[in-house]
């Protein structure tokens, strides 16, 4: 899972330790990418970071609300057979 974020972004800060919290039950693998280090993801998710990529598409942005996002989560480790 990928969290694309930016640089001095409140939302994207909090999005993270969202994410910190979910993991201390769910088994996750999170990787954090700045997009400015990226013209490309710069031009792409600018206005709407942060943006949470799992399983190849995006499933959170912007405002994520905590409870959606770990329903989320949750049904796509279903999914894949996982807890």
């Amino acid at each position: 899972m990928t969290l694309y974020r930016g640089r001095a972004c409140g939302l994207c800060d909090r999005a993270e330790a969202m994410l910190a919290r979910i993991g201390q039950r769910l088994p996750l693998a999170v990787a954090t990418v700045d997009i400015a280090s990226d013209p490309e993801l710069e031009a792409t998710y600018f206005l709407d970071i942060p943006v949470i990529e799992a399983e190849g598409r995006v499933i959170a942005r912007g405002r994520i609300a905590e409870p959606a996002l770990a329903a989320e989560l949750e049904a796509l480790l279903a999914e894949r057979g996982g807890p």
